[in-house]
């Protein structure tokens, strides 16, 4: 599976707003865990079985939970069982798609 998530304090820990010390705390997880995976501006993919990425989701907001009140989460899973590679796999079966419409 892969589970697409954005975890955030709703405390900024200063007056221009940024979470990205918090954030850092959360990806620190992410990348401990092992996991295939992918941080971009807006969300962090990662790949594996139900369970094991549910804990790091879980671990995450653990973390900045911790230092913040209140965490927010956003969440969204592509549940595809027997299906792995899929963080690179999607993005090189859209590559080709779009370079076949180029063709036509």
């Amino acid at each position: 599976m892969l589970i697409a998530f954005s975890v955030a304090p709703t405390v900024a820990a200063d007056d221009t707003g940024s979470v990205s010390d918090a954030v850092a705390r959360a990806i620190r997880v992410v990348r401990d865990s092992g996991l295939p995976h992918r941080t971009d501006a807006m969300f962090t993919t990662i790949e594996g079985e139900w369970d094991e990425c549910m804990a790091v989701v879980k671990q995450c907001c653990d973390v900045l939970a911790q230092t913040s009140p209140r965490v927010g989460l956003v969440l969204k899973a592509d549940i595809r069982p027997g299906w792995t590679g899929e963080l690179d796999g999607k993005l090189e079966r859209l590559e080709d798609a779009l370079g076949r419409q180029q063709d036509d």
